[in-house]
């Protein structure tokens, strides 16, 4: 068996708990703060809405319930938007180019938090109402703009390696890998296997969407590069950008990738890895649960775990994921906005969101907590995850910079162009674009 220096968290089975108690608060009814806003006053009392791609878990109305039957004059309705994330965006911000009141509070990608800001489509938030320095800071990070709070966090999300733990072990590998040459390496050994017979290397999600954006900007930063730098300039063009793009289109060359990989979203992956069609997969934590089901939709329950990305010379950097609660700048009722989020975004409503709906916490308590770790005993590795998370591209206009990214490294991926050309064409398209910052 082969000796490694990182250890990894191993499946065990998720216990999913029962509803933990959920209660609401919030500042006495008629008051207003200012806070750290600057003039934004929020006032107002009264019906509010809560506007979030659709649910299919339940859980999001389960929690507006809870308010509702405590708040019977300040009651919440449920906007369901597309699952589509672009399109989420896209009324959300026809939304607010009208000044509609329409939409109040927005759960808004991690990433739009400064198109919205810039644009003013959002209001600056009183970041001394929020308990933003109990929760993880890169994440407390992705709802601020130019030093100021216009979002807060109520989930986030890391990448990691889904591995089969059993496949592993009876190829006498003791340990994940840690670099994409190990992974390669334990997927040669392990496909000897009479077993692995027919199984592939190694998935993500390369479809043509905001996955590709996310696993390309996860390639670059686990070999060493940035897609922009911290003020939002393009990178791209760069040795190391090149190695991350390289690892993904010799992947496929070689088969260590499949060829169907470049039509898979999150589901396409997920499905492939409970029928015990891949080795390895880079998935969201979402996928932990679904994985250890007994009741016949999974083939690998109990024969997986999970391990940080890997990366080119090391442990790997997921990008990261999450949803922030943004209110907009049009609403009315503001001071009960304020007041919902708080509890949306609160402790005991994450616990809740962690057994039905497994999205990362926001809380570092929470990751440490002993009792949460034995039900749910990826959080260790996916709190490594975020910890070590690099943010997607910070701009004006994302929805620009995700179009070129995935663009042109899908047109690399599936040979229409080198990685060179494909990276030269990035960094031009980058560079018209105004960074946030």
């Amino acid at each position: 068996m082969k000796s490694r220096t990182r250890r990894a968290t191993h499946g065990s089975g998720a216990v999913l708990a029962g509803l933990a108690a959920l209660a609401a608060c919030g500042a006495p009814a008629g008051s207003a703060s200012t806070g750290t806003s600057g003039s934004t006053a929020f006032e107002g009392r009264g019906p509010i809405t809560y506007v979030a791609g659709r649910d299919s878990t339940g859980s999001v109305q389960m929690v507006l319930d809870r308010w509702n039957k405590a708040h019977p004059k300040e009651k919440v309705t449920f906007v369901q938007l597309p699952t589509d994330p672009d399109a989420q965006r896209q009324q959300m911000i026809q939304n607010a180019q009208t000044k509609s009141d329409a939409y109040t509070v927005l759960a808004l990608d991690a990433v739009w938090t400064s198109e919205f800001a810039a644009h003013r489509w959002v209001d600056r938030l009183p970041e001394d109402r929020f308990p933003l320095r109990q929760m993880l800071k890169p994440i407390v990070e992705t709802g601020k703009y130019r030093g100021g709070v216009y979002a807060l966090p109520a989930s986030s999300d890391g990448g990691m390696l889904y591995y089969r733990t059993d496949l592993l072990k009876k190829a006498g590998i003791a340990e994940p890998p840690a670099t994409w040459a190990e992974m390669k390496a334990d997927c040669a050994k392990v496909k000897k296997l009479p077993e692995a017979r027919g199984m592939s290397c190694y998935a993500g999600q390369f479809q043509k969407y905001e996955g590709l954006t996310v696993n390309f900007a996860e390639a670059v930063n686990s070999a060493g590069g940035v897609v922009t730098d911290a003020k939002g300039k393009p990178q791209v063009n760069s040795p190391a950008a090149k190695a991350g793009l390289d690892f993904l289109v010799g992947s496929l060359k070689d088969g260590t990738i499949p060829k169907d990989a470049v039509t898979y979203q999150e589901e396409d992956g997920r499905r492939a890895f409970q029928a015990g069609k891949l080795i390895f997969e880079r998935q969201w934590a979402y996928m932990y649960p679904l994985a250890q089901k007994k009741d016949g939709s999974s083939k690998i329950a109990g024969k997986f775990g999970v391990a940080p990305l890997p990366g080119l010379d090391g442990a790997g950097s997921s990008s990261l994921g999450g949803h922030n609660l943004a209110l907009s700048a049009s609403a009315e009722n503001k001071a009960t906005a304020i007041d919902f989020m708080n509890f949306f975004a609160s402790q005991k409503i994450q616990r809740f969101t962690l057994s039905h709906a497994p999205a990362a916490p926001t809380y570092a308590a929470l990751y440490d907590d002993p009792d949460l770790i034995k039900k749910y005993p990826y959080l260790p590795t996916l709190k490594q995850s975020i910890v070590h998370a690099v943010p997607r591209p910070r701009v004006f206009r994302y929805g620009d910079v995700t179009t070129a990214i995935q663009r042109e490294s899908y047109a690399a991926m599936t040979g229409g162009k080198s990685s060179e050309q494909a990276l030269e064409d990035l960094q031009k398209a980058l560079r018209q674009q105004p960074a946030a910052e």
